[in-house]
């Protein structure tokens, strides 16, 4: 329900009078820049999962109805989630432990839309990296991210695709895009990992 609400808030938001937002031209060729809030729920498989929050940023070319995007997101270390029933099965216990791994992802592919309005949907099928960096820091700063980069590559970075979908919309050059999907990497098997992110664009 809360899902199906963000779309409906989202879509009376976009609903302004016409004579605020610049109609695109169906032909129209530019480019795209945005950041976004990203949230990656990191399901390892083992029945545990740790909700991780980070930044990132984006970029495309677009064209008619379609774009190539790549973009990229530093999640910051959160909690993990660890769930005990006794033997009886009588006394359930749920723990927070503090997680040293930041994941690192980077991901490009076409974007395909719907529609040549102010609002529209759209779909996405990229493929990258998700890379598992491990820091002890319980700081985020610049040789964090540094370090996260420079070690892609390494045991810690596995192949990723990601199929996704959502919405976006635009007042003249200025938009909101959200967007969730399936965040899957391979590590001696397939995980699927719940991906939302949310920010603003900018369209030139």
């Amino acid at each position: 329900m809360k899902r199906i609400a963000v779309f409906f808030g989202l879509a009376v938001l976009l609903g302004a009078p016409s004579w605020l937002i610049a109609q695109e031209s169906v032909g129209a060729t530019h480019g795209e820049v945005g950041v976004y809030a990203d949230y990656f729920r990191f399901s390892p498989g083992s029945g545990n999962a740790t909700n991780f929050v980070g930044a990132g940023g984006r970029a495309a070319y677009r064209f008619h109805f379609m774009a190539m995007e790549a973009e990229m997101n530093y999640d910051f270390a959160r909690n993990f989630t660890s769930t005990y029933t006794n033997n009886s099965g009588t006394t359930t216990t749920t723990t927070f432990v503090k997680s040293s791994v930041r994941p690192l992802t980077g991901l490009f592919g076409p974007v395909f839309y719907a529609g040549t309005g102010r609002m529209r949907a759209f779909a996405t099928g990229k493929v990258g990296f998700v890379d598992f960096s491990v820091n002890n820091s319980g700081v985020v700063s610049q040789s964090t991210f540094t370090n996260s980069v420079a070690g892609v590559g390494g045991s810690g970075t596995h192949i990723a695709v990601y199929p996704g979908a959502g919405l976006e919309g635009y007042f003249g050059p200025f938009g909101l895009r959200l967007e969730a999907g399936d965040e899957v990497y391979v590590n001696n098997g397939a995980y699927n990992n719940l991906r939302v992110t949310l920010g603003p664009e900018l369209r030139f």
